[in-house]
This record gives C-alpha cells, sequence and structure tokens, in this order.
C-alpha cells in the first residue's frame, strides 16, 4: 500500500514538472517571438517595393515579391560606405585603446599595493553616480577647447575609460589565486609579464566580454558623434541614419531607411550571435567572487 502511495506522489510530482517545463516554455517562446518581431518586421520592411508598401492598407506580414533595390537606394541616397569605414575606424581604434587602459587600471587595483589604492578606487566608482549628461557637456567644451573637432581623436579621446569595465575586470582579476601571484614573483617574474602570461589568458572571457560590448557601445554611439562632428568627412553609420531621416528620403521612402538599419544592425547581430556564449561567461564570472 505505502508502494503505491509514493508511486502515485512520484507520478504527481512528475506530471507537476512537466505541466511546468511546458509552461515555461510557452512563454519563453511567447517572449521570443514579442522580441524578435520588430526585427522580423524591419526585415520585411526592407524588402517591399517602395510602391508594394505603400499600397498596404493593412500590414501584411509576409511578401512574395521582395526586391534588393531598397538597399542600393539607402547606399545611394547618402555615402554609407564611407560612414561604415568611419565607424569601422573609431570602433576599433577606441576598443583596442580602452582594452589597454581597462587592463592596466584594473591590474594595478586588483594587485600592486600603494598608497591610496582604496580610496583611489572609491573615488572611481563615485563617477558612476555622475549623470551623463554632466560629462557629455564636459567633454564637449575641452574637445571643443582643443581643437579637435571633426577629428577621429575628438571622437575617440572621451570614449577610451570606463570605470564600469575597471570594475568589471577588477573583480575578475581578483578571483585568480595570490599563491600563483607570489610564485610567479619567488620566480622572478615582472608584474607586466604576470599580467600578460597569466592573468590575461585567465580571464580571457570577460576581456572578450569587454571588448564586445565596448564594440557595440561604438557602433550604436549617437549623442557624441552627433554633438562633436557636422563635417561628412567624419559621420559615422548614426550620423548617416539622422542623414537620411533628415533629407526627407527616409521620411519618403520608409522601406529604403528599413534596408539603411538593416545593414547597420547586422554587423552587431552577427559578432553577438558569434560570441554571446563568451559573453554570458565573461560576465557571470565577472559577478562572482570566491
Amino acid at each position: 500500500m505505502q508502494k503505491q502511495v509514493n508511486q502515485q506522489e512520484r507520478r504527481a510530482r512528475e506530471t507537476r514538472s512537466l505541466i511546468g517545463r511546458i509552461l515555461s516554455y510557452l512563454f519563453l517562446t511567447l517572449w521570443a517571438l514579442i522580441v524578435l518581431f520588430p526585427f522580423y518586421w524591419m526585415v520585411l520592411s526592407s524588402v517591399k517595393s517602395y510602391s508594394a508598401y505603400n499600397s498596404e492598407y493593412v500590414p501584411a506580414f509576409f511578401t512574395l515579391q521582395p526586391t534588393l533595390q531598397n538597399y542600393a537606394d539607402a547606399f545611394s541616397a547618402v555615402p554609407l560606405g564611407r560612414y561604415f569605414l568611419n565607424t569601422l575606424i573609431y570602433t576599433g581604434v577606441t576598443t583596442v585603446i580602452m582594452i589597454i587602459v581597462v587592463v592596466l587600471s584594473a591590474y594595478a587595483f586588483a594587485r600592486l599595493d600603494f598608497t591610496g589604492r582604496k580610496f583611489t578606487f572609491t573615488l572611481f566608482l563615485s563617477l558612476m553616480m555622475i549623470p551623463n549628461e554632466l560629462v557629455v557637456i564636459t567633454n564637449f567644451v575641452t574637445i571643443t577647447n582643443l581643437g579637435l573637432r571633426n577629428t577621429f581623436t575628438g571622437l575617440i579621446l572621451p570614449s577610451v575609460a570606463s570605470v564600469f569595465y575597471i570594475y568589471l575586470l577588477k573583480e575578475n582579476f581578483e578571483q585568480v589565486p595570490d599563491e600563483l601571484y607570489k610564485a610567479a614573483k619567488v620566480d622572478g617574474t615582472t608584474d607586466l609579464k604576470y599580467l600578460f602570461k597569466v592573468m590575461m589568458p585567465i580571464c580571457q572571457p570577460t576581456i572578450v566580454t569587454i571588448a564586445i560590448l565596448k564594440i557595440i557601445e561604438c557602433w550604436n554611439a549617437y549623442e557624441w558623434p552627433g554633438l562633436i562632428t557636422d563635417n561628412q568627412a567624419y559621420f559615422l553609420v548614426s550620423n548617416g541614419i539622422q542623414e537620411i531621416r533628415e533629407n526627407g528620403f527616409g521620411r519618403e521612402n520608409i522601406p529604403a531607411m528599413m534596408a539603411a538599419v538593416v545593414v547597420i544592425s547586422l554587423p552587431l547581430i552577427l559578432l553577438f550571435l558569434i560570441f554571446h556564449k563568451k559573453i554570458m561567461e565573461g560576465v557571470s564570472r565577472g559577478g562572482t567572487k570566491g
């Protein structure tokens, strides 16, 4: 009798567990559809012809006559190719310099013993409390006074340091056992050699995550490039989208506008799909201690 009761209880638990998983999967599927629908609609609109898009009284969720003419129109409306090159230069240089600054700063706060280390790091963290608008105003005045408007230097300089990334990597560095550092010092290893040969390989997921997040941040930069550049020779893709909207082309030809957005968004989507595991691993490792 007791055995039969136990079997019934086990079946009841398994049934409840199965129902819970089904409901969870249904909720996650619904949520995924909600999140992905704007991307689907963007791509769908970009392959509809101008006449077909404007003739739809009720939006159609598919098209039987896709066209790539909108992509050609988007590149002819503005020099989007040049903006892509500018964005690649800005993103690449900014990310490389920031990684160097972040790695060295995080290592100093995590491993080097110098006077006022904790106080200095506290001041660093306090910078995160300053509203971004105040920082933008200060940076704008500084770059303007230095005569660096409409230059790549003026675009890059304010973005080469990040208190949050320094904090994230410092927490990750502190997870590396102190015994490794002491053993390396006994062997006569310098701090820089220990950083490059031991710390960076161990903390590679976090460093890769920081680099990817910075690439995404630079690629999506809108406010600062719009303030510091008014010369087309230094426009980024975000300036290009704004230019398409302001010259009336984007407002009139929505499919071509969507095509431009797809072209600009595609590199970031591919980057995330390729490195999403590294991003998740880096964030989880950087956010735990012990």
